[in-house]
């Protein structure tokens, strides 16, 4: 938004305020300023002059020397090639030493012999254009208008062009579209100044006549349009706008056009409310409809761009087609021309959103678009409909018909907030006085009585507690909070006791040689079909992307796995030859209930290759779950898991409850990956290791008294896993187990076919006596009862 500081003058006067301590300020109470420029800045010592006299250049056919009085009691002589210039003609005069737009310095100097001091401007050496100088010629010099120009020969171009303007540049949010015109920023401008601020109410005298005479408004869809209000001009006359209001517009960047069209962007600019002017004489059956279109209808819009148009959007039609898209542009159908003799001004009330996808499917963003997609106040309509109506009359534009059509279906509620005083220092950290805020609040044209906040029905964006006292403080200053000390016990941060487990696993893990990967948290769907699993499985039901990149990153990932093995594929092709990782990441699993959101658990992948094997993996995770405190974890075999090898992989238990499961990649998951090498992978749930650790490990001293160590050699089935025969020697043993620790398996013929033989080596101790014989074997014997009873085991004769 470019705001014009000679139009916020209109509004407040900010007395001998320097433009720069005002952009500064703006800033700090919450009107961010990007910028200023000075109009004309780049122009200096050129005044406005009258030819005198012009006599042809005695050594050239197209030069021209022209006798100037520029104001200062003695003529001045410059030469001239346009042909344009006349006796008696009031132009611009760069008089030396001068300076024009572009860099451009002018010095006195010789023209075919012939002394010049000085130069006669056209527009575009001044920075200017045909729709800034309407009727005057382009590529000659710029003839000023007697009437406006006679009584300032000598006064600088500047001035009297009303370019001694500065524009100032704001970024406004998308929450404050009652800041994008001039009279919301100087709303702004007078409560950051502590300025009083004056918005005259529109005058309208009228020709007499009813506009319901000539004209009827239908609002079939009044969910789209919140508010539709409309006058009629006739006799309208369609010419220039004077200099004051082109040049407001110039200062804007806004290109003026003429009378009627730059009236409807003066008011959209001043009061930020788009409006549009229809040719009455083109409307079909003197009726206008706000309906939505329908699906197919075209149209074809001012810039003469053809559309067709959806069920969907909104349109401003006549009897018959068409007009208007909604809050968006005209309809070439209706367009003001030079024929024009009665206009229909149109002030609305879009919705945001309708207007929004009206534009982008159309590839139409304009002014009217970008402000009605920010949601603007219906109460602003009629005001300034009423002010579009004044221009007419001041311009002498045209006859305003009396009356208004006005279809307001619904007026929105207005909006109150307790005002709580208290809540907002204490928010804020601050102590300011309430009677401070109220006087902020009433400047912001919020009214405070009765304890309540009655919110401006511009001011939708201030909704709670937080909203007011935003307010408050940016108006106060935020500069001026007081600086306090950090209170320790409130502000102490620290790792939650989630993370601080999290980090630690982390470390161990580095510790232990694995290097760390991340990974992205969206997969492919065909992810799971590599590692095994059908696509209708449950286990393949997956959060989907509403809005993917591509088909490979389509749904969140409910398993780690793909994402490790592609990261182990990847530095296999690189021909890593020994790679161990590990991932700490999130997976997703869909509520059954589509209106839950999904529950996110935290995982822990394992992966290596290379000089590892089984048993290696299974090292890694055993001594995690040491740092976890995770003492009665067993390793159980398991063949149902498709993307491991079976007899080669293995659930992690901690009681009842599996924890992780790890083993070998199964060979076709490894050659759907493209490789024949053994890999190896776990992947364990993060968040049960939590809940099962032991966050303060107790101390255990050195033991005073000796260990007795037992063996025992059982011949069992192939089948039979060394964990099982483990879990029965360490429940024989009660509490004097210290260790049962496997070393020795024997296959053979001495033990027969489809068997083994394995051998544990068993510590017993205890902590307040020494171990007797007799202590050892009655644990040999109930070690010896257990394994027949609980697996039909003897001891290898």
């Amino acid at each position: 938004m470019n705001l014009s500081w000679k139009w916020l003058a209109d509004f407040v006067d900010l007395g001998n305020t320097d433009i720069q301590t005002y952009c500064d300020r703006m800033t700090l109470t919450g009107s961010k300023v990007e910028g200023y420029e000075i109009l004309g800045a780049e122009i200096e010592n050129v005044v406005v002059a009258r030819i005198k006299k012009i006599v042809p250049h005695p050594d050239s056919d197209h030069l021209q020397i022209c006798t100037m009085d520029v104001g200062k009691g003695e003529d001045v002589q410059i030469v001239t090639g346009a042909q344009n210039v006349f006796e008696g003609a009031l132009v611009p005069a760069a008089l030396p030493v001068a300076k024009l737009p572009g860099g451009v310095v002018i010095k006195p100097g010789k023209l075919r012999g012939v002394q010049s001091d000085g130069m006669l401007c056209s527009m575009g050496e001044l920075g200017l254009s045909a729709h800034e100088c309407p009727g005057k010629e382009e590529n000659g010099i710029l003839i000023l208008d007697e009437e406006e120009c006679a009584a300032h020969i000598g006064e600088d171009i500047r001035k009297v062009l009303m370019l001694d303007d500065t524009s100032v540049e704001f970024e406004i949010t998308s929450n404050r579209p009652d800041c994008l015109s001039v009279i919301g920023l100087a709303r702004e401008s007078a409560v950051s100044f502590g300025k009083p601020w004056k918005l005259p109410a529109p005058a309208v005298k009228g020709c007499g006549g009813d506009v319901k005479n000539y004209l009827t408004v239908k609002n079939l869809a009044p969910d789209l349009c919140f508010r539709y209000a409309a006058k009629v001009i006739k006799n309208v006359r369609i010419a220039p706008s004077p200099r004051w209001l082109r040049m407001r517009l110039f200062a804007a960047g806004v290109r003026p056009i003429n009378n009627i069209v730059d009236i409807t962007n003066y008011v959209m600019l001043e009061y930020g409310q788009p409006m549009h002017a229809f040719d009455y004489a083109m409307l079909g059956g003197n009726t206008i409809t706000v309906r939505r279109a329908a699906e197919g209808e075209p149209f074809r819009a001012l810039d003469g761009s053809d559309h067709t148009l959806a069920s969907s959007m909104l349109v401003i039609a006549d009897g018959e087609k068409p007009c208007a898209l909604a809050g968006v542009m005209g309809g070439e159908n209706s367009e003001i021309t030079a024929a024009t003799n009665t206009v229909v001004f149109e002030s609305a009330c879009f919705s945001g959103p309708s207007v929004r996808v009206s534009a982008q499917k159309n590839g139409l963003r304009t002014e009217s678009s970008a402000r009605f997609e920010k949601g603007l106040d219906p109460e602003n309509c009629l005001p300034a409909l009423l002010r579009a109506c004044e221009l007419v009359e001041l311009l002498d534009a045209g006859d305003v018909v009396d009356g208004v059509i006005d279809a307001y279906p619904a007026k929105p509620e207005t909006v109150t907030l307790p005002f709580t005083p208290d809540r907002y220092n204490a928010f804020l950290g601050t102590n300011i006085a309430a009677e401070e805020m109220v006087k902020i609040l009433t400047a912001l044209d919020c009214r405070v009585e009765d304890g309540k906040i009655v919110v401006p029905s511009f001011r939708r964006d201030l909704a709670c507690m937080n909203d007011i006292a935003e307010e408050i403080i940016r108006i106060y200053g935020y500069d001026k909070i007081n600086a306090t000390n950090i209170c320790a016990e409130t502000t102490r941060g620290g790792r939650s006791p989630a993370q601080a487990f999290r980090v630690a696993m982390e470390s161990a893990l580095l510790g232990m040689g694995l290097d760390e990967i991340q990974t992205f948290s969206f997969i492919s769907p065909k992810n799971y079909t590599k590692i095994g699993i059908a696509q209708d499985d449950e286990a393949a039901r997956s959060v989907v992307i509403s809005n993917p990149l591509g088909e490979d990153t389509s749904v969140m990932r409910r398993t780690l796995l793909p994402s490790m093995l592609d990261v182990l594929i990847r530095n296999l092709n690189f021909q890593n030859e020994n790679v161990r990782l590990f991932e700490n990441g999130s997976v997703y699993i869909p509520s059954a209930d589509e209106g839950e959101l999904p529950f996110e658990g935290k995982r822990l992948a394992l992966g290596m290759y290379g000089d590892v094997d089984f048993y290696t993996l299974k090292g890694v995770i055993e001594n995690l779950l040491s740092v976890a405190g995770i003492e009665n974890a067993v390793f159980t075999a398991t063949v149902k898991d498709a993307a491991y090898h079976p007899g080669r992989s293995a659930h992690i238990r901690a009681g009842e409850r599996v924890i992780g499961t790890m083993g070998q990649i199964h060979p076709t998951v490894a050659a759907a990956y493209g490789t024949d090498v053994p890999l190896f992978a776990a992947e364990l749930d993060l968040d049960a290791l939590f809940e099962l650790r032991v966050a303060e490990k107790p101390y255990r001293p050195l033991p005073k008294y000796p260990a007795i160590t037992r063996d025992f050699s059982l011949v069992c089935d192939e089948a039979t896993e060394i964990g099982t025969i483990e879990a029965v020697l360490r429940k024989a043993g009660g509490k004097q187990t210290e260790d049962v620790r496997l070393f020795d398996i024997y296959r053979g013929p001495q033990v027969g076919e489809g068997k083994k033989s394995v051998s544990f080596r068993m510590t017993l101790r205890a902590d307040d006596h020494t171990l007797t014989l007799e202590d050892a074997e009655k644990v040999s014997k109930k070690v010896v009862a257990l394994l027949d009873r609980e697996l039909g085991l003897s001891l290898r004769a």
